[in-house]
């Protein structure tokens, strides 16, 4: 069963729940989600889907994946600002472990952050991040 994760049928219905909870995630974390392009909410929600059989992710690993996506997006030292030192550091350490383990969600999500260019140049010269196409 594959979860719908755009608009309802003709835009009546609003966005899905998934969507929402994205957003208010990304809200929490002081990353407006306007911001974050549509396809790339959608892409994470769909590796995270991945996981439970196309069913929505429980609220911890949605929270997660946006962590990591709004450091990605932020940098350092904003998210650090906006969020505290002890979960700038958490989330640095997942992108360590991430670059050992690349197949891994926040692998992806690394992944994903790079490939569609919102990825802040800082984060990717700290960490010498680099997609290799093809």
């Amino acid at each position: 069963m594959i979860l719908p994760l755009s608009l309802g049928f003709m835009g009546r219905f609003g966005r899905s729940a998934p969507l929402r909870a994205f957003d208010a995630d990304l809200r929490a974390l002081d990353l407006h989600p306007n911001l974050v392009p549509e396809a790339v909410k959608l892409a994470a929600l769909r590796i995270l889907m991945e996981k439970t059989g196309g069913r929505e992710p429980i609220s911890a690993r949605r929270r997660a994946a946006v962590e990591l996506l709004a450091y990605c997006m932020l940098g350092a030292d904003p998210f650090a600002r906006a969020n505290g030192i002890v979960l700038t550091e958490d989330i640095e350490s997942r992108i360590d472990a991430a670059l050992d383990d690349e197949t891994g969600n926040d692998a992806k999500l690394i992944l994903l952050a790079l490939h569609a260019n919102v990825i802040q140049p800082s984060v990717v010269e700290r960490f010498r991040l680099e997609a290799e196409s093809g």
